[in-house]
């Protein structure tokens, strides 16, 4: 079942669509808060956003902006906002579509189900390895299924990745990671190289992917 993080804050309308999205086999997160919404994003697994643009304490063009810097996830815009700017504006920020308010929720399903299909159609990347990476979508996989990642971990694991037998430093990490403050530290980049062990399975003392390597920092094999 696929998951749907709906950013609205029409409390009314948020039902209403949720319950229909559900009725036909989705499964449906909403949040109000634009914050809130942004950090969820980042950390569950969602397939889809559904964004309204006038939202309380930020504007939801910001949103579509850092949705699309940050994360993978299709968008579909769902605003009362007629204005063709806002739609011109949120497409060139990488919106998948835009459907101005009010419209029939089988309009939506339609996009919806449309989006998915052409999602499904294009390429799949190679999975010669059980790490791989698609980089114009900026995900990676491990055999074959999608790994949630922040954009730290991400950054850190497509690194190593293509630095495959070779041992990283954790200066080197810091120089050339992007999304980690250089006065953060070996420290942070043991935190990250922590979580993506977790997700990968790994542990400190059996290590399948990721090694340390004792005084020096990671390398990775497969």
């Amino acid at each position: 079942m696929k998951k749907i993080l709906l950013i609205e804050d029409d409390i009314e309308f948020a039902q209403i669509l949720s319950e229909f999205l559900e009725q036909n086999d989705f499964q449906v997160f909403h949040e109000e808060d634009p914050f809130l919404a942004l950090s969820r994003a980042k950390i569950d697994p969602f397939d889809l956003v559904i964004l309204d643009l006038t939202l309380p304490g930020l504007d939801g063009l910001e949103v579509c902006a850092d949705l699309v810097e940050k994360t993978n996830l299709p968008v579909i815009i769902s605003s009362a906002r007629s204005d063709i700017n806002d739609k011109v504006k949120a497409l060139e920020l990488g919106a998948d579509d835009y459907l101005p308010k009010p419209y029939d929720p089988r309009e939506l399903l339609a996009r919806i189900s449309s989006l998915f299909r052409r999602l499904a159609d294009q390429k799949e990347p190679s999975f010669e390895k059980a790490i791989t990476a698609d980089k114009p979508k900026q995900l990676i996989y491990l055999h074959k299924n999608r790994i949630s990642l922040t954009t730290a971990e991400y950054e850190i694991l497509l690194y190593l990745l293509e630095k495959e037998g070779h041992v990283v430093s954790r200066q080197e990490l810091i120089e050339n990671i992007s999304s980690i403050d250089s006065e953060s530290g070996a420290k942070s980049i043991d935190v990250i190289v922590g979580r993506i062990r977790n997700k990968l399975g790994d542990t400190p003392k059996a290590s399948k992917y990721i090694h340390s390597i004792r005084g020096v920092g990671y390398q990775l094999i497969q």
